[in-house]
């Protein structure tokens, strides 16, 4: 009858059962079974969240007291995983998933294979993949969703009342493979299976609505791809009759006319007939109304209006709705109780249309305030390192965008922030969990000790990344999902710890993103830090100088994307065409005959044109604005040095080497400054600021060569690279020490590393880019990781030179992450990096090595060894052998590579 008084009677009764059931009685289990199972069905038609909360402790204390293999065990952890997954559905914790997963793993291992509940199971189980890959993007997710769900309907028999209801969630998995992949195919599985869910789902059953729902879902994909007018007929159809069938009251009602109006919106941006329009306006309307404030789904029901409301404001004389849509976006992007991802998405509509529409209004930069602190939930600590960039790849752009709108208002200060926030988030994460905690020692020295704990614990569980895999066995698919769960809390102990120093008086903003204020404090006297934003709308450098109180605003009107991009093809084309950017192919230019990865080129101008372009639009500008004079060679006075923070295309090009190369008309930036990046400005100013004297026991340089490490090519150069140095160190009375190849194992360079300030490492080098810390050097006995580093405590760390190729080369997915072992190095500790960009010829690093540490032995007194002009030496060498070359293509290749980060 579905009369709401029998539940809560079903309810009251089941209580009583409870309460009169003594502790340890055989049937107090399943009594509370079928107390959390009643809560579970009135959440279902009304949707209340307090009846999940009561749901969810009744099923634990149920498998609590259920003893192992008894044969009620699997059906209790089914129950609770369905609990758990409901709650996650509504609050979007990810706890929640992780327990739904775990407890559903749990139910399919201990059902036996024949039993008739086991495709319930996997059908619950696939349900919970599902919902997570909508949550993260994982792809091992719906792969495994998609996989739950074929067993659960292969092992579901014909006739069986449930067999309709699993078709509906197969053909859910596979739109959302579709929606993520693009795949046709997966489409076409969706819409067969549910077009079985809606065959065998008989009429006036409570399950129909949703499955004529899905379905319409599937044909309005296949509309969106194909224009095929019959299929948005069909959705249209399907999601009419679904909201008809569907109760007043019943908790998906909301969604079923969220999904009607996209069928309208989506007829009416084909036909353009105002009626479907007007039609849309009205179910999102209803969908909006009908849901309770707190629910999880309202602001993607808010996000719906305000797209409708968008495109109604397009037809002439409708241009008010524009405000509606606004108001909208703003509201579901203020909702605290939403999923950040669907915040975000609402934040960054109204930031976007507010700038477009209004772009001197406040809140335009209010817009752009809420998605860049929405950006940091995103990608949060919860997540492992490689989920945190699977998720920052569709989001690079974001901190560009509201960098070029706050310079648009005249706000530069904002702008500044926002880059820095919004940029290079997993390496700031990283030095979060690695910052200083001295002062809070001193105010709470248990706080600050259980804060660095979890702090190094999260790191570790961070940094793994063991994806589902076809085939993997269940146990060891629990397995992971158990280490899932061990991360995920230790993100909330964390981040609870956090709320707990920032209330203590005088740390409200410890760790907190840096005003504008704190930024240009501590900048280093030698010389500015230039960011350089590249975005469709206008390109800007923002220079940040010692003694100035606020950041240098640098239009570059003669910039654009565009042009950036299409110096940063055509530069890694030319790279490619002669296999630079490969670790090791070919001879070097000077027919060497050893080999780093460099090869002869053709004599052609693309080289000389895009460091022309670089000069031209980009750095002479800057250097005008900032009063730099151009050096005159016969001057003794030390050139000014120059840090560079470029984003977007520009983070790939050789900005330290950009100028016009000539027989007589050269003129460069190497003739006004000494050239250095860095990853952010708090990456530098935080090594100004706890700059201090290396311990006069560490100060020194280890080196190591590695010419045949297993399944690399030979790199022989590399002994008298090492053999050179190592000579001219002991002929100057500084401390060294130089282990090479097969002589050093991984642990031994970790132990040398800690004993020794600087380090030197000729050997190849391998980027992970998809997992960062896994990056590394290649030694005899294996790899020496980022994560490996990082564990070690580098308190005297100084110089890093990396004599191996492209390690500073980054990954063109995430031009903002600086994903890289030079960044990497930096966040390991190390106060200066020399790197490479591309490629580096066997003899050539010979020869700029010799230089470097010939300029910097000449520069310093003692017995240590002091790396602190690094960036000198590397502009001394570099140019040493820009001289012994001429100005072709090749040879501006050959030097051009040479990066130094930091100090």
């Amino acid at each position: 009858m579905g009369n709401l008084s029998d539940i809560a009677e079903a309810i009251s009764a089941h209580q009583k059962a409870v309460e009169l059931t003594p502790i340890g009685h055989k049937n107090l289990a399943s009594h509370l079974s079928n107390l959390g199972s009643a809560f579970m069905f009135r959440f279902y038609r009304l949707g209340n969240l307090s009846d999940i909360a009561e749901a969810i402790p009744a099923f634990h204390k149920a498998v609590e007291l259920t003893p192992n293999r008894h044969a009620n065990l699997p059906g209790l952890f089914n129950n609770l995983g369905l609990s758990y997954k409901v709650c996650f559905d509504h609050m979007s914790n990810l706890s929640d998933i992780a327990s739904a997963i775990s407890a559903l793993q749990r139910a399919v291992e201990l059902t036996p294979t024949g039993d008739t509940g086991l495709p319930g199971y996997f059908n619950n189980l696939g349900n919970s993949y599902t919902s997570r890959f909508y949550h993260i993007g994982n792809l091992s997710d719906i792969a495994e969703a998609i996989s739950a769900h074929q067993k659960s309907v292969e092992l579901t028999p014909i006739g069986h009342a449930g067999l309709s209801g699993r078709f509906n969630n197969l053909g859910i998995s596979y739109q959302a493979r579709f929606e993520h992949m693009g795949n046709l195919s997966d489409l076409a599985e969706a819409i067969s299976a549910h077009q079985k869910a809606v065959e065998l789902t008989p009429i006036g059953h409570a399950y129909l609505p949703q499955c004529l729902s899905n379905l319409g879902n599937s044909y309005l994909s296949h509309f969106d791809c194909t224009g095929n007018p019959s299929d948005i007929a069909e959705a249209i159809s399907a999601h009419q009759k679904a909201v008809e069938l569907t109760p007043t009251g019943h908790a998906e009602l909301p969604g079923y006319f969220n999904n009607l109006g996209n069928s309208y919106l989506l007829h009416f941006q084909s036909i353009g007939n105002l009626s479907d329009i007007a039609e849309a306006i009205s179910a999102h309307q209803k969908a909006v109304e009908l849901t309770p404030f707190g629910h999880a789904q309202l602001a993607g029901y808010y996000i719906s209006l305000a797209h409708t409301f968008y495109k109604f404001s397009l037809v002439p004389e409708n241009h008010g709705n524009l405000e509606r849509s606004l108001f909208y976006y703003k509201s579901a992007a203020s909702l605290d109780f939403a999923s950040p991802s669907t915040r975000l998405k609402a934040a960054k509509e109204w930031a976007q249309l507010a700038f477009k529409y209004y772009d001197q209004s406040p809140e335009t930069l209010i817009a752009f305030d809420t998605v860049m602190s929405l950006l940091l939930l995103i990608a949060g600590l919860e997540h492992t390192i490689q989920q945190r960039y699977q998720l920052l790849q569709d989001m690079s752009d974001l901190p560009l965008k509201a960098a070029a709108a706050a310079c648009s208002l005249g706000h530069v200060d904002k702008a500044l922030e926002w880059l820095e926030q919004g940029r290079c988030l997993v390496w700031t994460q990283l030095n979060h969990l690695r910052t200083p905690l001295d002062d809070l020692v001193l105010h709470d020295p248990e706080l600050a000790q259980h804060f660095l704990d979890v702090s190094k614990s999260l790191e570790c569980t961070a940094a793994r990344n063991s994806p589902i895999q076809s085939g993997m066995s269940l146990s060891d698919k629990m397995s992971l999902e158990k280490e899932a769960h061990t991360h995920l809390n230790l993100a909330m102990e964390w981040n609870d710890l956090l709320h707990t120093i920032r209330t203590l008086p005088g740390y409200h903003n410890f760790l907190q993103p840096s005003p504008c204020s704190t930024l240009i404090h501590n900048l280093p006297d030698s010389g500015p830090i230039v960011v350089v934003n590249v975005h469709h709308s206008r390109c800007d450098a923002i220079a940040v100088l010692a003694g100035l109180n606020e950041p240098l605003h640098i239009p570059l009107p003669e910039l654009s994307l565009e042009k950036a991009k299409a110096y940063q093809q055509d530069f890694m084309a030319h790279l490619q065409q002669h296999q630079v950017r490969m670790q090791a192919a070919g001879p070097d230019p000077l027919d060497s005959p050893q080999e780093r990865g460099l090869q002869r080129f053709q004599k052609i101008k693309k080289v000389h044109n895009v460091l022309a372009g670089l000069w031209r639009n980009i750095v002479k500008p800057i250097l005008e604005s900032l009063g730099f004079p151009r050096s005159k060679s016969s001057s003794q006075a030390e050139l000014p040095r120059i840090w560079w923070c470029p984003t977007g295309p520009l983070a790939f090009l050789p900005l330290h080497a950009a100028g016009i190369y000539g027989e007589s008309d050269s003129e460069s930036i190497l003739d006004y400054a000494v050239s250095s990046y860095t990853p952010t400005i708090t990456s530098l100013t935080d090594r100004v600021k706890h700059h201090s004297a290396i311990n006069s026991e560490d100060s020194g340089l280890f080196l190591t060569c590695q010419p045949n490490a297993p399944n690399a090519q030979a790199i022989p150069g590399t002994i008298q690279e090492v053999t050179s140095i190592y000579k001219q160190l002991i002929k100057h009375g500084a401390r060294a020490q130089k282990v090479e190849g097969s002589n050093l194992t991984v642990e031994e360079g970790l132990e040398y590393m800690e004993s020794f300030s600087s380090i030197h490492l000729a050997c190849h080098a391998f980027q992970d880019h998809r997992e960062p810390l896994k990056s590394g050097f290649l030694f005899h006995d294996g790899l020496l990781t980022l994560s490996n580093i990082m564990q070690k405590n580098l308190k005297n760390a100084g110089l890093a030179f990396l004599s191996a190729c492209q390690t500073s080369t980054g990954e063109e997915t995430l031009p903002e992450e600086a994903v890289h072992l030079a960044a990497g190095m930096l966040a390991a500790g190390y106060h200066r990096v020399v790197a490479t960009m591309w490629s580096i010829g066997d003899s050539h690093a010979t020869e700029v090595a010799k230089d470097f540490y010939d300029y910097l032995l000449a520069h310093q007194c003692g017995s240590g060894f002091d790396g602190s002009r690094s960036a000198y030496a590397l502009h001394y060498a570099t140019q040493k052998l820009r001289q012994r070359l001429d100005n072709s293509s090749e040879s501006l290749l050959a030097w051009t590579p040479y990066v130094h980060y930091g100090l």
